[in-house]
């Protein structure tokens, strides 16, 4: 079966447009952070906080104005207008920033308090004043014009605290030189997500590589939602969603099931999501999935997942759904290993 391709997109998508009059291009690849089991301190790496958002690189140029994108270069500038507002506010213009959109609950960012802000093209003043956000900007690509992406990472953070203001729904993201066992003990302590380490002399490349690298407290991915159990008892909508991710060879493999973490709003509307998209086979390629009062659905869904860890037999052990995600195509979706 392979992997699915994922949705079309309205109107032009942004790296096919034209690049503007002051030199920015339409869409830049974002760099992506890679998995790692190691812990360390060094001089030459600095050390941020992991951030549970949304990925979203911020544009703003002459002719178009400011855009918001995700890495999958979803156009979420409705979504989040106060974002953009603040964004289009700055005396600096030519410029491309990188960050994480993010909401909180209890002091820390959690993806299910983004939710009910994701997917909304342009949100009620009431929404947007229950469910606040805000932009964590943690790396400049392009300044006056000028890319600044062959520049070290270090000189760009320094380059961006310069560039923008920071006030409002925007925010620096910080950063510790040299320390980064004690500054991932202190984050776990915090409850934090993890930590992001970078390379303090590496430029900003396109894709994932070793220059950025995850350190994790929490386990936690995203998976294919491939498809949904019967409601049993009292419960309303569906019982589990069906997990899985892409092997290297393209082919869906079965995760495990997730039945946890959903309010009665999620089993409702996510319901009625799934009863479009099923189907009379299933999309998964390897594992054994439940067979019985299973509804088999086209994997086109990505859900953000908190697990404990994986078991032997390569299934989630005590997983918990924490939202969808439209910022990933599914196609994308691969198992993360630290490397």
């Amino acid at each position: 079966m392979g992997r699915q391709p994922g949705g079309e997109q309205p109107g032009v998508s942004p790296s096919a447009a034209a690049p503007e009059p002051d030199g920015l291009p339409p869409w830049v690849e974002p760099q992506l952070a890679t998995l790692t089991k190691d812990r360390f301190s060094d001089p030459a790496w600095i050390f941020e906080r992991k951030l549970d958002g949304e990925r979203c690189l911020a544009f703003r140029g002459q002719s178009r104005g400011v855009r918001l994108l995700t890495r999958n270069q979803h156009d979420i500038t409705g979504t989040f207008s106060e974002i953009a507002a603040a964004l289009d506010a700055q005396r600096a213009d030519g410029f491309i920033v990188d960050g994480e959109i993010v909401a909180f609950a209890d002091g820390q960012t959690r993806f299910e308090m983004l939710q009910h802000r994701l997917g909304v093209a342009h949100p009620e003043p009431a929404l947007v004043d229950g469910f606040p956000v805000f932009y964590y900007i943690f790396d400049v690509l392009y300044a006056d014009g000028r890319d600044m992406r062959p520049q070290p990472e270090l000189a760009r953070k320094r380059l961006l605290a310069e560039t923008l203001s920071f006030a409002g729904p925007l925010r620096y993201t910080d950063y510790r030189e040299g320390d980064g066992e004690a500054f991932y003990r202190s984050a776990c302590r915090q409850g934090w997500e993890g930590l992001i380490a970078k390379r303090a002399d590496a430029p900003y490349l396109a894709g994932r590589s070793r220059n950025w690298l995850k350190f994790k407290c929490l386990a936690g991915q995203e998976f294919v939602i491939g498809g949904y159990t019967d409601p049993r008892r009292s419960r309303q909508g569906f019982g589990a969603l069906l997990l899985g991710y892409y092997d290297a060879d393209g082919r869906l493999t079965y995760a495990g099931k997730v039945g946890t973490g959903f309010d009665d709003r999620t089993l409702h509307s996510l319901r009625a999501t799934l009863g479009t998209l099923e189907r009379d086979t299933p999309a998964f390629d390897r594992g054994n999935p439940p067979r019985a009062g299973v509804h088999w659905v086209e994997p086109r869904l990505v859900g953000q997942i908190a697990f404990a860890e994986w078991t032997d037999d390569n299934l989630l052990r005590q997983p918990r759904f924490q939202g969808l995600r439209e910022d990933k195509d599914a196609a994308d979706v691969v198992r993360e290993i630290p490397q």
